[in-house]
């Protein structure tokens, strides 16, 4: 449930922030990356509100780090980089479709972070 929620809410939040920053500058790859981390933190912090709230938690759900936090930011440098590559790819360099994937592929970076975190390690 909550990777769910880190995909919609990194997805609605890139394509708003692709809107908003694409208003201010021309559509490129720092335009994908502005929106791919506002996208990625702000899917990463209403992921950990609804833990802390106990909402759709399963047996093993807890709060992220601060390391994993570091991470996901790191890395949704690469997703939001890809997502530039697919918006341009496609010949779609909207301001709104290159934050919508930008969020999509950071997100998808991000629970995947989540889910190598929660892996129980080697016994």
């Amino acid at each position: 449930m909550s990777l769910l929620v880190v995909l919609g809410i990194g997805t609605a939040v890139g394509a708003f922030a692709g809107m908003v920053f694409g208003n201010a500058m021309d559509p490129n790859a720092l335009l994908a990356v502005l929106s791919g981390l506002t996208g990625t933190v702000a899917a990463a912090v209403s992921r950990n509100a609804l833990v802390e709230l106990g909402f759709g938690v399963g047996e093993f759900e807890q709060a992220l780090p601060m390391p994993v936090f570091i991470f996901a930011i790191i890395a949704s440098i690469a997703g939001s980089l890809a997502g530039f590559e697919v918006a341009a790819l496609s010949s779609a360099l909207l301001p709104v479709y290159i934050g919508a994937l930008a969020g999509l592929f950071s997100s998808i970076l991000t629970a995947l972070l989540v889910i190598s975190y929660h892996m129980p390690g080697q016994k």
